[in-house]
C-alpha cells in the first residue's frame, strides 16, 4: 500500500470511528438541552465542536475523511467530549496520524454521576467496564471482592484477562467453569462492531497465546449476549458469597457499563458491613 492510499485509509476509518462515536452520546449525557426531532441518534456535528471548542467546519471535515491535521490538543478535546475510554483515546491518536500517547488512567467515559455511585454503594462491589471488558472504575467493594486491583499493571486491568491468567481471581470465582464460556461468546458478539480496533485485535491475540482456555473456547465461534445475573464467590476471609447482578448503562447506545453485586442472601450481606470502618 503506497503512503498516499495508506493515509487515505486512516482518514476514512478517522471518520467513521468519530461518527460512530458521536451516535453513542446523547445531549443529556453532556448536559445539552433537547431541541426539535433528531434524524439520527447522539449528537449533532455542531453539538461535538461546540463542546469541543473547535470550527463546526472543521471537525465537519475531520468526519469527511478530508485531508487536514488536528493538533493534540484538539485531538484531546474531542476525545473528551465523545467520553472515550482510555484505547479509544490511543485509537484517536493513531489515526490522526499524531503521536500516540500513555495510556491515561483518568477515564473520559466514566462520568461523575457514575464516580459518585462507586462511592455511595459502598460496601457494595461495584466496577465499570467497557465492553471491551477494560475495568475503568471501581469501588473498595469490588477491590475487597476481587483482591488488590491497584497492584494489577493498568494495562492489565481487563476482567477477561484477569479471569483467564490470574490464579487468584480463578480461585475466588466458584462459578469460573460455567461463566467463563458465556463471557467470551458475549466478548465475540461485542467485538463485532469494533474489527477494525487494534485494541480488540490486540487483546485477541494476546489471551490466544496466553489461554488455552481461551482458544478452544474462541475457535468455537459460540456468542451470547445475554447478561450473567447471579455469581458465586470464594472469599478468602469470609467464605461464601453470593451476589445478583444490575448492571446501568450510562447511554442508550452507550458501551459503557456500571455493574452493581448485590448480596443474594441475607449470609453474604451480614458479611459486608465488615468491610470498611
Amino acid at each position: 500500500m503506497t503512503g498516499a492510499l495508506e493515509q487515505s485509509v486512516r482518514r476514512d476509518e478517522l471518520a467513521a470511528f468519530l461518527r460512530s462515536r458521536r451516535a453513542r452520546i446523547t445531549p443529556e449525557q453532556v448536559g445539552l438541552p433537547l431541541s426539535g426531532r433528531r434524524r439520527t441518534p447522539g449528537l449533532r456535528r455542531e453539538e461535538v465542536a461546540q463542546l469541543a471548542g473547535v470550527g463546526v467546519t472543521w471537525y465537519t471535515w475531520l468526519e469527511q475523511g478530508r485531508d487536514i491535521n488536528a493538533s493534540e490538543q484538539v485531538l484531546t478535546a474531542i476525545s473528551r467530549t465523545l467520553r472515550l475510554d482510555p484505547y479509544e483515546h490511543v485509537h484517536l491518536f493513531t489515526l490522526a496520524g499524531s503521536p500516540t500517547p500513555e495510556l491515561e488512567r483518568e477515564c473520559n467515559a466514566v462520568s461523575p454521576a457514575m464516580r459518585e455511585m462507586l462511592t455511595k454503594l459502598e460496601p457494595y462491589p461495584v466496577s465499570v467496564r467497557n465492553s471491551r471488558c477494560d475495568l475503568l472504575a471501581y469501588n473498595r467493594g469490588y477491590t475487597w471482592l476481587m483482591g488488590d486491583v491497584e497492584a494489577i499493571p493498568f494495562e492489565d486491568r481487563n476482567t477477561l484477562v484477569q479471569c483467564l491468567t490470574n490464579p487468584d481471581w480463578r480461585a475466588r470465582m466458584l462459578d469460573w467453569d460455567i461463566n467463563v464460556p458465556r463471557v467470551i461468546a458475549s466478548f465475540r458478539v461485542a467485538m463485532a462492531e469494533h474489527l477494525a480496533e487494534p485494541a480488540w485485535k490486540s487483546l485477541v491475540k494476546r489471551l490466544l497465546a496466553e489461554s488455552p482456555v481461551f482458544e478452544r473456547l474462541w475457535n468455537q465461534h459460540d456468542v451470547n449476549s445475554e447478561p450473567i445475573r447471579t455469581k458465586r464467590y470464594l472469599h478468602p476471609d469470609v467464605g461464601l458469597l453470593r451476589f445478583n447482578f444490575t448492571y446501568l448503562y450510562s447511554g442508550p447506545r452507550s458501551e459503557v457499563t456500571l455493574s452493581t453485586y448485590t448480596p443474594a442472601d441475607e449470609e453474604t450481606a451480614a458479611k459486608l458491613p465488615l468491610l470498611f470502618d
